[in-house]
């Protein structure tokens, strides 16, 4: 079975045996929302051949980076590497517009390592921009999306397209909302609020009246955003940078090597809060709108306020603080981990109160914002409703939090609702094929409190899902279903070219120093690496290979017992996860499961038993019984012979 075979089994409640005819309308996918995940979205929805029509409010605002200037990260790193290898835009639209490149977790495993970069923030946003204006069958539309179109013929009403402010009515075979935080968005800063989903924009009510309505349940997030300083009222000479690598190295795999990075890099600054910072806060702590009662909504846990951190952590005596510029054309700089919404001459004190800040000049001040999610257990793999045809959603409406979470479910919602609305089958990555998998599975099969953050730890099979190997993985895949083209096939066929050449000589050089064993043998003990057998042997540096595929053929060697053992992991679950549970189940008549289990399963219903596996609360001998009782319904319901 191939991998795209393994991958694009049909999902529950992804309705492709409806689809709907492609003649008479606006678009065969209308995409609502102009940032990460409504460009990739689209973007993949157009590579396979459906007509698109993108709705955003403002068409210079399609990419904004809402919050930090960065892409990339541990966890989100191998994200935007693996929409990078099937055909996205996120990893390019970095590397052209990149300040500042490093890997980071380099002292730990090849597992643990992610790519990340420091944006130029406005030429990332007019790179994706004419990135998506120069696909022949995507159209652009300035305007707020307030409405569904439904169609209320059949058992169920099926989204038919979109209404705007102004009465125009958008008609479309798929809908993928991408709203992120501007469903009935609220920003607070101290007592202060105002309707919006970002500083200069609006918010939308409309369709979470009408989500409501059809039947998908919401919840209420929060998030927040620093205050952004003029760098020229910094004294940065009392300050310590933080460079990129030395030697950057890209997102996409399709960024020529050479001439890489294009842009100058630029230095982050460090400094730290302080006794006096702490103090100020503690003071005004009532002020906080989170602390005040007025915001309900749960916040990121990995990402906190500064008022979070402090009240959180009171034996902390200081917490680091990142100076990042958000271009190389503009004097703004990006205060990264003082995230606040207290008043803002609080926010001014407490700035002041900070070494290398005592003088400096706000260019606008910190926010939070409370807006409206789509519970995501109402969601099957491909981020269809489960409860409205026709309707994706992807993003931080689907409660996470980041650009790379979005753009990765930006990728596979714009591609299902293209696959459905052509009546092509589903494509869905498990959690053993990408990150992409794991992100997805986690918030179909769970029901977050917060914001959900990507990390290298919540992917079991994480050895097998490096950055350096997601082409490997992905690429021909996405090759099959046509969101790839033969350019990239033929790259990743190079590629496994050198990687094999480079195993090949390993294999067959010996080395005295290593007591004559082969330099794969060598290369297996962990105190040998690749750059020291490059250092040591001709042979070795002539092959010339790129920080990729070094890091492809070290870990491949050093690895190879621990990949097999993961990979028959893999086997054992895949059991698993291709029996499925009946949708009408009565968790409530199965005797033996615990009240916390009947619980949990019968709010999630989950799909397999391995997503029933994956809830917290549900326990192995949990699993176990349930896989009796639907042993028993399968033989019950078989035809008798």
């Amino acid at each position: 079975m191939s991998s795209l075979e393994r991958s694009s089994r049909p999902a529950r409640g992804h309705a492709h045996a409806e689809p709907a005819p492609g003649s008479g309308r606006d678009a065969d996918v209308l995409v609502v929302g102009g940032g990460h995940a409504g460009i990739e979205a689209a973007s993949a929805a157009a590579r396979l051949g459906a007509r698109v029509v993108l709705v955003s409010f403002r068409r210079d605002r399609i990419g904004e980076m809402s919050c930090n200037p960065a892409i990339g990260g541990l966890g989100k790193g191998q994200l935007v590497r693996e929409v990078d290898a099937l055909g996205g835009v996120m990893g390019l639209a970095a590397d052209r517009t990149g300040i500042q490149f490093k890997m980071l977790g380099t002292g730990k495993g090849a597992a643990s390592q992610g790519p990340r970069c420091q944006s130029d923030r406005h030429l990332y946003r007019e790179d994706v921009t004419r990135t998506l204006e120069a696909l022949p069958n995507v159209r652009v539309v300035e305007g707020a999306a307030e409405s569904f179109v439904v169609d209320a013929r059949g058992p169920r009403p099926r989204v038919r397209g979109v209404r705007l402010a102004d009465g125009t009515e958008l008609d479309a075979a798929a809908v993928v909302v991408t709203t992120g935080t501007f469903l009935r968005a609220v920003m607070h800063t101290g007592e202060h609020t105002s309707p919006g989903g970002r500083v200069g924009e609006t918010t939308s009510g409309g369709l979470s009246v009408e989500m409501q309505r059809l039947g998908v349940a919401l919840g209420r997030l929060k998030t927040g955003t620093p205050p952004r300083l003029d760098a020229r009222s910094i004294d940065w000479a009392r300050l310590a940078p933080e460079r990129g690598d030395a030697r950057p190295t890209p997102f996409s795999f399709r960024t020529p090597r050479a001439g890489f990075p294009s842009l100058p890099q630029a230095a982050c600054f460090v400094t730290w809060t302080n006794e006096r910072t702490h103090a100020l806060i503690r003071a005004n702590i009532h002020r906080a709108p989170m602390y005040a009662g007025r915001i309900h909504g749960v916040g990121p846990r990995y990402c906190p306020s500064v008022e979070d951190k402090v009240m959180r952590f009171a034996d902390r005596e200081r917490h680091q603080i990142f100076l990042e510029p958000e271009s190389l054309s503009t004097d703004v700089v990006y205060v990264n981990g003082v995230s606040t919404s207290l008043p803002a001459e609080v926010q001014e004190e407490l700035m002041h109160s900070i070494e290398g800040l005592e003088r400096a000049r706000f260019l606008r001040h910190g926010y939070a914002v409370e807006y409206d999610f789509a519970l995501p257990s109402g969601l099957d793999p491909t981020l269809a409703s489960l409860a409205v045809p026709g309707l994706f959603l992807a993003g931080q409406i689907n409660g996470t939090s980041g650009y790379e979470e979005a753009a990765a479910q930006g990728l596979v919602a714009g591609a299902n609702a293209a696959l459905w609305s052509l009546g092509r089958a589903p494509f869905v990555l498990a959690r053993h094929e990408a990150y992409i998998g794991v992100l997805i599975d986690d918030l179909v099969v769970s029901q977050p409190v917060e914001p959900y953050r990507m990390f290298t730890s919540r992917a079991e099979h994480r050895l097998l899902l490096r950055a350096d190997n997601a082409d490997r993985r992905l690429t021909a895949l996405g090759a099959e279903l046509g969101l790839v083209g033969d350019a990239e096939l033929a790259r990743l066929a190079e590629r496994e070219v050198r990687i094999r050449a480079a195993r090949a000589l390993l294999d067959s050089l010996r080395g005295p120093e290593w007591g004559h064993r082969t330099l794969a043998e060598a290369l297996k003990r962990p105190e040998v690496t690749w750059l020291e057998l490059e250092a040591r042997y001709p042979e070795v540096r002539a092959l010339a290979l790129d920080v990729d595929d070094r890091a492809a053929v070290e870990v491949d060697v050093k690895y190879a017992g621990y990949i097999a053992r993961e990979q028959r992991e893999v086997e054992r679950l895949r059991h698993q996860e291709e029996v499925e549970i009946p949708a009408d189940l009565d968790y409530r008549a199965l005797g033996g499961l615990a009240n916390e289990a009947r619980a949990k399963l019968a709010e999630l219903r989950p799909r397999t038993l391995g997503a029933a596996g994956r809830i917290a609360g549900v326990r192995p001998p949990d699993v176990a019984l349930l896989a009796i009782h639907v042993a028993r319904r399968s033989r019950e319901r078989a035809p008798k012979p």
